[in-house]
Formats: C-alpha cells, structure tokens, sequence
C-alpha cells in the first residue's frame, strides 16, 4: 500500500471510486447532521469525527465494504443487536457491505447513541 497523508476528509474520500464516495459521502453527511458540532478530522489516516476531545466515530471503505469504527461498548452492542444481524461486526468495526443499500436509519441512531456515550464521558 502506498505511503499516505491525508490532511482532510475530502482527500480519503477522493481516492476511491465515484460510487464509494457517494456512500462515504452519505455517512459523513448523516454525522454531519446528527452531531453537528462534531469536528471532522482525520486519525489514523481515516476519516473520523470528534466531540470535546473524543473521538465519536471513524469510517474507512474498502473494496466490499466500509466500516464505521470505534470501541464499541457492550451497551451499544445490545442495543444494536438487531440491525447488527448479518454484519461482520468486531469490538471495533461494523462492516457495511458495499453490494447492499446504506442503512442509513441504523447508522444515524448509531451515532446519536455514540454522542450520549461521549457526553456521559466528559
């Protein structure tokens, strides 16, 4: 893999294939919208997201999928039991396939979970 250094999210995104920067788009939007003071910066050359000082989620794209990443608590994991069926899920990564439509109801309650989780860290 090449040596990279993304600056901004604009640039990940713009390595990709137009349809996988539709869906990076997509997400990223959704955050946007769902926490809009968020910061949008780049971690571990991925795009992620942070509230005072904590990061709320990452996404990175891959050839069949993306992925939405942080560590994930078991709280949210039970809540999300349900939508999480039938995803490659890890302590730190739901894979979103990439032949499939975008859950984009899931991933904007996702992130409100995630911004509840930070607010009672701080």
């Amino acid at each position: 893999m090449a040596k990279t250094d993304f600056k901004t999210i604009d640039e990940y995104q713009s390595t990709f294939p137009a349809e996988v920067q539709q869906r990076m788009q997509q997400i990223r939007k959704i955050i946007k919208d769902a926490v809009p003071e968020a910061e949008e910066v780049i971690s571990y050359q991925i795009p992620a997201f942070r509230t005072s000082k904590q990061f709320l989620i990452y996404y990175s794209a891959y050839a069949r999928h993306i992925s939405l990443s942080s560590p994930w608590s078991p709280a949210l994991l039970k809540e999300f039991e349900t939508d999480l069926k039938g995803l490659q899920v890890s302590k730190s990564a739901i894979q979103l396939p990439a032949d499939k439509p975008l859950p984009a109801a899931f991933v904007k309650r996702l992130i409100k979970f995630r911004e509840k989780e930070c607010d009672a860290k701080k």
